[in-house]
């Protein structure tokens, strides 16, 4: 059983989706720095999680069953890997996400918004008593300015949060 685990939030169709009010521009070095991360990962035997944010009583933006909130293709995800639906900011709430983090102690986070669900799965992460490893040029956020003040806040908050890019990671 491993005893780390890769969380991947939110990496959906909504924010690549030109037409969409949530769309966050071009993703293709997220994208590729994402699937070296997964590729390493994979590699040293984590536990791959997809996190996807669906909105049950939506049909406009993350409507369940809409092509907007399936991972993003170009991204690496495996028949095996694991997706949990959240409806929430934090995908620890009301999910089977503490269930498939049994055993683990040590996580590592990427995705999207940088600010809002990312920094929500950390900090409950943290109340949780894990390790964490935020590989920071996996993450986005709207623009460079809340990406980089979430994260300072993250470091200087909670400093046991490792931030790494994704090319120290991997050494």
């Amino acid at each position: 059983m491993p005893s780390k685990a890769l969380i991947l939030v939110d990496f959906e169709n909504e924010w690549i989706d030109e037409n969409s009010d949530y769309y966050i521009g071009d993703v293709s070095k997220l994208i590729e720095n994402t699937n070296r991360l997964i590729d390493f990962c994979r590699g040293q035997a984590y536990k791959i999680i997809f996190i996807a944010h669906v909105e049950a009583d939506s049909d406009g933006a993350f409507a369940p069953g809409s092509k907007n909130v399936a991972i993003i293709e170009g991204l690496d995800k495996l028949e095996g890997d694991v997706v949990i639906e959240k409806n929430k900011i934090s995908p620890f709430y009301n999910t089977s996400l503490e269930d498939e983090l049994a055993g683990i102690d040590s996580i590592v986070v990427a995705g999207i918004l940088t600010n809002l669900c990312v920094r929500s799965t950390v900090q409950d992460a943290y109340d949780r008593d894990f390790d964490i490893t935020v590989v920071t040029d996996c993450c986005q956020a709207l623009d460079q300015q809340i990406h980089d003040f979430t994260l300072r806040d993250l470091k200087e908050t909670r400093e046991e949060v490792q931030l790494v890019r994704v090319e120290e990671f991997v050494q």
